[in-house]
């Protein structure tokens, strides 16, 4: 993945796929409107979503993104990961300004109804910072986490794909 580089000799580095059946430009808007405040992150709500429920349609107010554009983690909108690049219906990788932390997602079409979405975080720990016990946390939920948002993004896509055909 593109951005692999930002985060060098990271800590936790996980990667996680899901073959969904819908071409790229019907899988990319799910993820275009994640974030807290927003569509949410398809997965547990009451841990990740301040317990509100992820979004269950495409959302046009969340649609737009940009590079630099931040996409929020916190309840007050202030801290995140930022839009570094993206490629639309092909990859958006997000870091923070500091290096320590990217996660990137990328579709590879896999024919013409079918994608295979590709996820990856690289962490580097500070040690000395507060948010040490959040990313130790966050690597023994990862996994749970991240495969329940992975399905939540495919059950979403495909259900619209079937409503639509």
């Amino acid at each position: 993945m593109s951005e692999d580089n930002i985060v060098s000799l990271p800590f936790f580095n996980a990667t996680r796929a899901v073959t969904i059946n819908a071409p790229a430009e019907n899988i990319i808007p799910w993820i275009v409107q994640m974030g807290v405040n927003r569509a949410g992150w398809y997965s547990y709500d009451l841990l990740d979503n301040l317990a509100r429920s992820s979004a269950e349609s495409i959302l046009p107010e969340h649609q737009n993104i940009q590079v630099g554009d931040l996409i929020p983690m916190s309840p007050d909108g202030k801290d995140g990961l930022w839009v570094k690049d993206f490629r639309n219906n092909e990859w958006i990788s997000r870091w923070d300004k500091k290096g320590d932390t990217t996660w990137i997602w990328g579709i590879y079409p896999e024919g013409e109804a079918q994608s295979r979405l590709v996820t990856r975080v690289r962490v580097k720990y500070q040690w000395l910072s507060p948010a040490i016990l959040f990313n130790l946390l966050f690597e023994f939920f990862d996994i749970l986490m991240m495969r329940k948002c992975m399905l939540g993004i495919k059950r979403r896509v495909e259900a619209m794909s079937l409503s639509e055909s």
